[in-house]
């Protein structure tokens, strides 16, 4: 065999290796886990999040964190997640970070439906004019 061939091999054998110790190295339950993180009474929501619909227990806390995006000179920037019903989903805490992440707290105080939501707007480096655009982040909150 030669020093190409064997360099292949050992290349292929080596991709092997590490898919089945990728695999093999993941716990199942994190391979199933749901988009959102539950934890007893606490709700984590990220990014991926967007659109969905998610259940909550009352008397339980809704986390969410956002991250910023960089792409083409432009840091694309989160405001705090907010509430829309206060009587159901209750703000507890929420920061913005001069990257462009954004998080926030909600309390499940009563049964019912609230909507979170924040904006994501472009921030321009020095010398750099941003495109006039505002994506909003929305999930639906079913407290139970």
């Amino acid at each position: 065999m030669g020093a190409a061939q064997w360099s292949t091999a050992f290349g292929a054998a080596g991709l092997v290796l590490l898919a089945v110790t990728t695999s093999a190295g993941t716990p199942a339950a994190a391979q199933n886990r749901a988009p959102h993180l539950r934890q007893a009474g606490h709700v984590v929501l990220t990014g991926a999040d967007d659109g969905r619909t998610v259940p909550a227990s009352s008397g339980g806390d809704v986390e969410i964190r956002l991250t910023h995006s960089r792409e083409r000179g432009f840091t694309y920037a989160w405001t705090a997640p907010e509430s829309g019903d206060s009587a159901v989903l209750a703000h507890a805490a929420d920061a913005t970070y001069p990257s462009g992440d954004a998080t926030a707290v909600f309390h499940a105080v009563s049964r019912g439906v609230a909507t979170v939501s924040a904006q994501r707007r472009c921030v321009p480096d020095p010398g750099s004019l941003c495109p006039l655009l505002v994506e909003t982040w929305k999930v639906t909150i079913e407290v139970k």
